[in-house]
């Protein structure tokens, strides 16, 4: 085969946005990646949950062809991260937890800035910077040095620039962290409508369980650099249970979790830091099963409440700890 003859990869199906097959990636002993296996349909929402250390931000960077695999394959948008980089950086988006972004241009500088890197015509950048603004609610900031710009505009300017060249994947690297709850849930109605009304395929990194709770039709759960479990997250949470009976306790008493695995209307019982969590079908009906087994235990019970699964509750069922702890802790 000779040079002019270099050979293009035929794209994978139209399904496969993300695909990675025993992915694996290294740090010299330390190991980020064992063997992670996922696919990311187009035009859906994938949301990648664990906390800090867990490996999510070293799977982005792999998918946008910033660090080479250790061993087995990733595509994305058809083509190998590995064998084929440019061809994947011309069809992504990308904003990652640190923006780079220049404190002395305006955003609207910026943009256009991006628009050329890509390849944009004067005229198509002037569109796009259109479309793009429309979408992404910079305001009139957008003529102001970005240096006075706060957290939630940079992020949004920062998103603004990985949609310039109209990607067909969009990689977001944990958007909303340090953001206040009113500048999340912009980032949040721009994230949905990006997905709704243009069918961009994203591809969301978070620590947050809300996030992804209300943004992703699947969820990926990663820890210790393993992809523990997948699926839409209302099935996530049905797995664990319909219903927790949760309650704060002091004192030990270890015949507890025995006396309360006994009863019929129990699914499964833990305890930890002084909370016992009580997996049941139906926990109105067994509330007071539960709370007259307790009494018979020598456990102080201070609070009682019933409630839905979380995703921290499949988190805390497939690891042993809370989601919401190991990110604190971190």
């Amino acid at each position: 085969m000779t040079d002019l003859e270099e050979y293009v990869p035929a794209p994978r199906p139209e399904s496969a946005a993300v695909l990675t097959r025993k992915l694996v990636r290294n740090y010299g002993p330390t190991v980020a990646l064992a063997g992670i296996d996922l696919e990311v349909e187009r035009g859906e929402i994938y949301g990648f949950l664990g906390p800090n250390g867990a490996g999510k931000s070293t799977l982005i960077r792999v998918l946008c062809t910033l660090l080479r695999p250790s061993a087995g394959t990733a595509s994305v948008a058809g083509y190998d991260v590995a064998d084929h980089p440019k061809e994947v950086r011309v069809r992504i988006g990308v904003a990652l937890q640190e923006a780079a972004l220049d404190p002395r241009q305006t955003g609207r500088e910026l943009l256009a800035l991006q628009g050329r890197l890509y390849g944009l015509r004067p005229a198509e950048i002037r569109r796009r910077l259109d479309a793009v603004l429309d979408l992404v609610d910079v305001g009139h900031a957008i003529d102001r040095r970005i240096g006075t710009y706060s957290g939630g505009m940079k992020r949004r300017l920062d998103l603004a620039a990985a949609l310039v060249h109209n990607p067909e994947v969009l990689f977001l690297d944990e958007p909303t962290t340090g953001l206040d709850p009113e500048s999340r849930a912009r980032v949040w109605a721009e994230v949905d409508r990006l997905n709704t009304e243009l069918g961009i395929t994203i591809f969301l990194t978070t620590q947050y369980l809300e996030e992804a709770d209300a943004l992703a039709s699947r969820v990926g759960i990663i820890a210790g650099g393993r992809l523990v479990a997948e699926g839409p997250p209302e099935v996530l949470k049905r797995s664990v249970g319909a219903d927790l009976i949760v309650a704060e306790v002091g004192g030990s008493d270890p015949t507890a979790l025995a006396r309360l695995n006994q009863l019929g209307v129990v699914d499964s019982v833990t305890m930890e830091h002084g909370r016992v969590v009580v997996s049941t079908s139906d926990g109105p009906a067994a509330l007071a099963s539960v709370v007259a087994q307790l009494g018979r235990t020598r456990l102080e019970v201070h609070t009682l409440a019933v409630r839905t699964p979380t995703l921290d509750d499949v988190f805390r069922e497939l690891t042993g700890s809370h989601l919401e702890t190991a990110v604190a802790d971190r």
